[in-house]
């Protein structure tokens, strides 16, 4: 399996890189979330299940983790261009 590096361990070009990719998977995830979200709401009140209401409402923290490294990658990469 291969080894996770550091972000201080990888190159600008390499981290501006890593950055592009994580905002298309943000994006595709953002999208595919917003519809599951409208799907869920629907379905709970088309349905009178209103515990799937509590589903919708978390369903935005799965990408908090994604956000995260992304703000991570952001810092690294402006510490880096203002040397």
């Amino acid at each position: 399996m291969k080894e996770k590096q550091k972000l201080s361990e990888l190159s600008l070009e390499a981290l501006q890189a890593k950055q592009k990719q994580l905002v298309g998977v943000v994006a595709g995830l953002g999208i595919v979330m917003a519809i599951a979200l409208v799907v869920i709401i629907y379905a709970a009140v088309k349905n009178k299940n209103y515990a799937l209401l509590a589903l919708a409402f978390a369903l935005p923290v799965t990408l908090m983790p994604v956000l995260i490294y992304a703000g991570q990658l952001r810092t690294e990469i402006k510490a880096r261009s203002s040397k």
